[in-house]
C-alpha cells in the first residue's frame, strides 16, 4: 500500500514523513546521506594514471574525479598564470534520464558551476601553475564522471574535485633558457598548493518551507527550488539559487550555518582518506 501511494502521490507520501521530521530514507531533514571518500589509488578504486584522483559515494550518487596535467603556453594577457579546465560528464550509464551524444544542458550547467567554485574560492592560485612566464604553464584538466546518479551531483562533484586536488602532484619541469628545451623529471613531484578547500552544500525547498539537505533524485523532482552554498570553512565563497521559491532571511541563515557545518564534516573525510603518512598541509588551515 505504501509503495502504491509513493508511486501515485509521491508528494503526499513525502509530506507524511516530513510531518514527523524524517524522510523516507530515515534521514533527518538536515542530514546528508552517508558519504564515502577514496583518494588516490590506495584502495584501487581511483585513477592510478592521473596526477590526482578521488571517488565520492554520496548515498547512491557516485562521482569519480581525475586531475591530469599538461604543458601549454599561457595567454598573452596573463603570461604568469596556468589554467584549470573542469568538465562534468553525465552519461546514460549513470541514469536513464541522460542520452548519448554531446553534453546535455545539465552537464554543461554543472561544469560551469564547478568552474565558478574554482574561481570564486580561488583555491588554486593560477600563478602557482606557471613554469616560465610567457612560455610554459600547467593546464589542469579536472574530469568529473558521474557513475551513478541519484540526486545532488553538484555537492558530490565539488567534494570529489577538492579531494582530488588535495592529492595532486605534478612532475618537476625545467626549461633550458637558450634552446627552450623542456625537461620533465617524473622522479620529483611537487604538490599543487591549495589556498583553501571549497565545499558545497545543496538544500532543496519542499512546500515552500521545509529545507531538505542533500536531496535525492526523487526529491529533486518534487521540490520547488534549490540553493547551493559554497564555503571555504571561514567565509561564504558563493551562493547559487537558480530561481524557484524565494527564501526568508531565517532560511538563508539556516543554509549558511549548515554549509559551514558540512565543511567541517567534509574536511574530516578528506583528512581521513588522504594517503599516509601525511595530510595536505592546507586542510588544517580551513578548520
Amino acid at each position: 500500500m505504501a509503495e502504491e501511494v509513493r508511486n501515485a502521490q509521491p508528494k503526499e507520501y513525502y509530506r507524511k514523513f516530513l510531518e514527523e521530521g524524517v524522510r523516507p530514507d530515515n534521514r533527518e531533514i538536515g542530514s546528508f546521506r552517508p558519504t564515502v571518500l577514496d583518494i588516490g589509488s590506495k584502495n584501487g578504486s581511483c585513477i592510478s594514471t592521473a596526477e590526482g584522483s578521488s571517488l565520492v559515494r554520496l548515498g547512491n550518487t557516485i562521482v569519480m574525479c581525475g586531475v591530469k596535467g599538461e604543458l601549454a603556453e599561457p595567454k598573452t594577457d596573463t603570461p604568469s598564470e596556468g589554467f584549470i579546465v573542469p568538465n562534468v560528464e553525465l552519461s546514460p550509464l549513470c541514469s536513464p534520464r541522460f542520452r548519448p551524444g554531446p553534453p546535455g544542458e545539465q552537464a554543461q550547467v554543472l561544469s560551469q558551476a564547478v568552474d565558478n567554485v574554482l574561481k570564486n574560492s580561488q583555491c588554486v592560485c593560477l600563478e602557482d601553475l606557471c613554469i616560465v612566464p610567457g612560455k610554459k604553464v600547467w593546464v589542469l584538466y579536472v574530469d568529473l564522471v558521474c557513475l551513478n546518479y541519484d540526486g545532488n551531483v553538484l555537492d558530490a562533484c565539488v567534494l570529489a574535485m577538492t579531494a582530488a586536488l588535495s592529492n595532486t602532484a605534478l612532475p618537476a619541469v625545467s626549461v633550458e633558457e637558450e634552446t627552450g628545451k623542456v625537461e620533465v623529471d617524473f622522479q620529483q613531484e611537487n604538490k599543487v598548493p591549495l589556498k583553501c578547500s571549497p565545499i558545497s552544500t545543496t538544500l532543496a525547498v519542499f512546500d515552500e518551507s521545509v529545507m531538505l539537505v542533500d536531496p535525492t533524485g526523487q526529491e529533486e523532482d518534487l521540490v520547488t527550488g534549490v540553493i547551493t552554498v559554497v564555503t571555504d570553512g571561514h567565509d561564504i565563497c558563493s551562493i547559487h539559487k537558480p530561481g524557484g521559491t524565494p527564501l526568508t532571511e531565517a532560511q538563508l541563515k539556516q543554509c549558511t550555518e549548515r554549509a559551514l557545518q558540512r565543511h567541517r564534516e567534509a574536511c574530516d573525510l578528506i583528512t581521513a582518506a588522504l594517503p599516509s603518512p601525511c595530510t595536505h598541509p592546507l586542510l588544517a588551515v580551513d578548520r
